[in-house]
């Protein structure tokens, strides 16, 4: 009888290894990036009112949205579509993206812009061009994590703290310089109240003089 070699358990330096890259932002999640809603304002076309709608980023294929056939009504997408996924992100490098109906002669844009994973807010991102489309996309793995969040709301702060800083520091300048203006008009002030002062002394105790004079009648001697 013939017996088979029994399977030795896998290496536990391989199991902290495959445990350390499963625990690896990004490793195991992929950003893909699905519609949910769509509600076209115009079309592109010039003899047919039916668009011929198609979704692309740099780098990737057309994607066809054969759904929406009509403008201004809002189209829900459950994201199992066959032509979902849209499109799939970076974790910090953003994509460019449009939307196009596609014509004989020139495709019609109705808009062109950056795709940022950390656009997302819980996993949604709505974008809107006016008179053109309203578009909301899904992308749970997308989601601006707390440190993100964290250093916008810091980074945010830090112009109104410079800002402050600056009038503060103005305004104690500005102060000063009145105080000290202030004050050395107030010394001025004092010193020319001085000189009335000691000039009504002076005419004072030369008239006190002449009276002397006059009463020892010194002043009609030669």
């Amino acid at each position: 009888m013939r017996w088979s070699r029994p399977i030795s358990p896998p290496h536990p330096l391989l199991v902290v290894l495959f445990v350390a890259l499963c625990s690896i932002p990004g490793t195991t999640s992929s950003r893909l990036v699905t519609l949910d809603t769509i509600d076209i304002f115009t079309t592109g076309k010039w003899f047919s009112s039916k668009p011929t709608l198609y979704f692309r980023c740099n780098g990737d294929n057309m994607t066809y949205l054969p759904d929406v056939k009509e403008a201004n009504l809002i189209y829900t997408f459950k994201g199992e579509e066959s032509w979902q996924p849209l499109t799939e992100l970076a974790e910090k490098k953003c994509k460019r993206c449009g939307l196009y109906d596609d014509d004989f002669f020139k495709d019609h844009v109705f808009d062109e812009w950056e795709m940022c994973s950390t656009e997302f807010k819980d996993g949604k991102y709505t974008h809107l061009k006016e008179g053109q489309f309203n578009a909301t996309f899904l992308c749970p793995n997308c989601t601006a994590s707390a440190g993100d969040s964290a250093a916008h709301h810091s980074g945010s702060e830090v112009e109104p703290k410079k800002t402050s800083v600056a009038v503060i520091i103005v305004v104690s300048v500005l102060a000063s310089v009145l105080v000290i203006l202030a004050l050395f008009g107030g010394y001025k002030y004092w010193l020319k109240k001085k000189r009335e002062r000691d000039q009504l002394r002076f005419l004072k105790l030369f008239e006190e003089g002449d009276d002397m004079d006059d009463e020892l009648g010194l002043s009609n001697e030669i």
